[in-house]
Formats: C-alpha cells, structure tokens, sequence
C-alpha cells in the first residue's frame, strides 16, 4: 500500500470536512435573509430583491473571469511568486469592479432595460458598487487554500458570512426595504476588501512590490480561458433568469426565482471537495500519475453522491412540503419549476469530477471554451422560443437539457485525456448502489406522505424526512456502501462521544 497516498487521501477529506463545516454555517445564515424578506415584502417588491441578487451574482460570477482561481494552480508551483499572484487576481478584481460600477453610476437605465422593470434605475448604482466590492469575495478563501491554511479558510468564511448576514437581517427587519438591504451589502462588501488587503499583508508582506507585466500575464493566458468557460457555463444557471424576468412581471419571476432555488448544501459539499481536489489533481497530474487520479475521482464521486442522491429523490417526493415550509403557500406554483429545477442535482456529480481535471490539463482548456461557446448559444436561442410559448415550466426544461448535454459531452472528455475505460466503471459501483438505496427510501416517504394527506406540511416534511432518513440508511448497509474502515471510524467516533472524550481523528465524510 502506498502510506504516502494514504495519507494525502486523509488529509483530502479532513481538508474537505473544514471547507465543508464553513461552507454550511454559511448557508444556515445566508438562507435567514430571503426567509424573512418573503414575509415582510410583497410578492412584487420580493421579485424586486431576487432581481438585484440575480445581478449582483451574475456580476460577482462572470466579471472576475475566474482569476482568482488561478491562485490553486500558480502558488503551489511558484512558491516564490505567490506575493505576486496575489496582487494580480486582486489587481485585476479592482480593475473590473471600477469598470462596471462607473457604468451603472453612468447609465443606471441598463439593469432597468435588462429585466424590464423601471423600478431598479433608481437602486442601479448601488447594484454596480456592491458588485464591485463582492467581486472579492472568493480571493480570500482561495490564497488562503492554496496556501495551505484550511482553518484559518474555514475562520474566515464563518466570520464573513456571520457579518453578512447580520448586517443583512438588521436592515431587513429595522426597515423592511429592498434599498436598505443593498446599503447593507455594500457595508459588508468594504469590510470584505479591508479583510482580505489585511490578510495579503500579514502573509506576503508589502505584496504590491516587485510587480511584472510577463508575470501577470502568464497568470491571465492560464487563468481567462478556463474563466471565460466557467462564466459561460454559470450563464447556464442564470441566463433563463433574464428571460423570464424581461418576460414576465416581477411576481411572476418570485414565483420562478423561488422555484430555481438551489438547495445550498450540494454546492458547498461539492465546492468544499473541489477547493482540495484541485490542487490535489494538479499534482498528481505533475508527477503523470494518471490512474490515481482516475481512483482519486471515483472517491470523490462516491461521497457525493452519499448526500446528493439520496437528497435528490428525497426532494422528487416531498418538494412540494419543502416550498411551502420554506417559502409560505403564496409560492406553491413554483413546485413545478423546482421538481425539474433539482434534476441538477444528480448532475453535478458529472461536474464535480471534471472540473478539477480540466482546471489541471490545462491544454484542455479551449475544449471546455468551444463547448460552452456552442452551448450557450443554443441555450439563448432556445430560451427566446420557447419562454414565450411555454413559460416557466419550458425556460427550466431547456436550462436543464443544456446543462446535461454538456456535462455529458465533458465526461466523455475526460475519460479520453485520463485514458479511462469501461472497466473503471466499476469503481463507482457505490454509486449505483446508494442510488438503489435512494429509491428504495424514497417509495417509504411516499407512502408516508400519502397517509399523512391534509396534515401541515411541516410535519409531513418532517415525517417523511425521518423514515427517508432510516430507510436510507438501512438499505446501504445492506448493499454494504459503507467500508470496513468507515464503520469502524463511526463506532470509535460515537465512543468517544459517549465519554465526552476530545477527539483529534479526521472521519470519513461519508462515515
């Protein structure tokens, strides 16, 4: 057995559970702001606040260009660079966020135009400030990642989100309008900036020195065509937005922007694996290790798919008692949307895998760019047919059919470049087996939730929820998913539990 292996797949999954335990304290308080404003605002000033957060994330998304993760790939290889890679993603950052802000204080009407509501003019500067503010919102988790300080990643991302959310919450419930919960992200946005220009400092120095132009641009040749691709491919998510919203009213687009709802804690478990997959693949991929990056992407798979499919039919079964819980009965005509919405789910498990391998051949990079560049094309020109004939049930099913078809097309990529065959397959048969487990577990909340008819939907989705949870688990045990090593983890674990004992030990996620 390699024990050097070994020990970096440990060292993985304690990483991941740092990056993961950070990523969820953030959903819990980033999910408390649109659950009090959709009680405090109408269904038309909350389609108003869902349109200003769509332009916020769409800028924060595609204006950085992905630079900053440029950061995973240069500051493990050039140690001595990193004081400069550094202040190039910034450097960069600032340049954009000062370009789209000057055009929003300039020509306001844009975002009006844009989504076809006159009443966003008035709050189109802010938008552009906190644009330019949040831009930097990833360049501090990322350094500090491929630097090598996962606690104190997870520190800081805790600490920001709290902030974040106090400042949100405050101005929603003191004043209950969608102005003073923009004025609350700009505060958040500069204590943001000062945050990060404090961290560069302690770590790297006076990192504003010793800067050359060949250097930045070898970072941007690495860094804009795998972030140009990655923007297109979150133009996926949201470009059907822009549709509906210059389409429809903006009550109609709550009711769309409600039934788009992402359920957070996928992403952040993906995220929170891929922030330490990357440079790990990156490596790998250095030292021509091919077939342990093919093992290395079956693992990870593996508990992923431990949360996301069992989520997945879970939602199939009780979406409907998961909006009006969540949401109020007011949005119930955003079920429809949201029970093909969460098809996405299963499919990022197809991303996940192929974006720390992509991100590390960099050759590949234009492959990605010419996809998505067909793709997106296809996408608009679909959305603008079929929004007006079908309407928000078409404009969610044709945002779906792209993303599959290209995550479909990036797999078969991937399996070529690491010279996969159809035998690997067999590692993922965990896969197959949780999912049988998810199903199985899914036929049980449907019985219950068919008993439990006319009951509040809270205590259905609870119901439901429960036996989910120990059907789930029971069927793969059965199948036998978890590993002799991972069972013994859960009883050592739950041991010292019991003793109240202080335990130092990284745990399999999927334990």
């Amino acid at each position: 057995m390699d024990v050097r292996g070994e020990k970096k797949t440990v060292s993985m999954t304690a990483g991941a559970a740092w990056m993961m335990f950070a990523r969820t304290c953030a959903f819990a308080f980033n999910l408390a702001v649109p659950l009090l404003l959709v009680r405090r605002l109408d269904q038309s000033q909350f389609g108003l606040y869902k349109q200003v957060v769509l332009v916020v994330t769409t800028c924060v998304m595609i204006l950085p260009l992905g630079v900053h993760m440029s950061a995973y790939y240069f500051m493990p290889r050039e140690r001595e660079r990193q004081p400069q890679v550094v202040f190039n993603i910034l450097l960069f950052n600032l340049a954009v966020g000062a370009s789209v802000c000057a055009l929003l204080f300039a020509r306001p009407q844009l975002v009006a135009a844009l989504l076809n509501n006159p009443e966003l003019t008035s709050l189109a500067p802010l938008v552009g400030l906190v644009a330019a503010l949040w831009m930097n919102s990833a360049v501090l988790e990322s350094v500090a990642v491929a630097h090598g300080e996962l606690r104190l990643a997870t520190l800081v991302i805790v600490a920001d989100q709290v902030v974040k959310a106090s400042l949100l919450l405050a101005a929603a419930a003191a004043f209950g309008t969608v102005r003073a919960v923009v004025c609350a992200m700009i505060a958040h946005g500069v204590l943001q900036l000062a945050t990060l220009v404090v961290y560069a400092r302690s770590r790297f120095g006076a990192f504003w020195r010793g800067f050359r132009w060949e250097a930045l641009r070898k970072q941007l040749a690495y860094a804009l065509p795998l972030g140009v691709a990655a923007v297109i491919g979150g133009l996926y998510l949201y470009l059907d937005n822009y549709f509906v919203s210059y389409r429809f009213s903006p009550a109609d687009y709550a009711i769309y922007a409600t039934g788009c709802f992402n359920i957070p804690l996928v992403d952040l478990l993906a995220l929170s694996i891929n922030s330490v997959m990357i440079p790990r693949v990156s490596q790998l991929q250095g030292e021509g290790r091919r077939r342990e990056i093919v093992e290395l992407t079956a693992r990870m798979m593996r508990k992923l798919a431990a949360f996301s499919l069992p989520l997945y039919f879970f939602l199939l079964v009780a979406g409907r008692e998961f909006i009006v819980t969540l949401f109020t009965a007011s949005y119930l005509p955003s079920v429809p949307v949201f029970l093909i919405n969460i098809t996405l789910i299963p499919l990022g498990l197809i991303a996940s895998a192929c974006d720390p391998v992509i991100r590390a051949y960099a050759e590949h990079r234009y492959f990605l760019l010419r996809v998505r560049v067909v793709l997106l094309v296809a996408l608009a020109a679909s959305l603008w047919y079929v929004t007006g004939r079908y309407g928000l049930a078409g404009a969610i099913t044709v945002m779906l059919a792209v993303n599959a078809a290209e995550r479909f097309v990036l797999a078969h990529k991937i399996k070529r470049v690491l010279g996969a065959t159809w035998r690997d397959f067999a590692l993922l048969k965990d896969v197959g087996k949780i999912a049988l487990a998810s199903i199985v577990a899914a036929l049980a909340a449907l019985a219950v939730r068919a008993a439990l008819a006319g009951v509040k939907p809270l205590f259905v989705l609870a119901a439901c929820g429960a036996v989910f949870a120990v059907v789930y688990l029971a069927a793969l045990v059965l199948a036998g998913v978890p590993g002799r090593e991972e069972r013994e983890a859960v009883v050592r674990r739950a041991s010292r539990l019991l003793r109240l004992a202080p335990t130092r030990d990284a745990v399999d996620p999927l334990a």
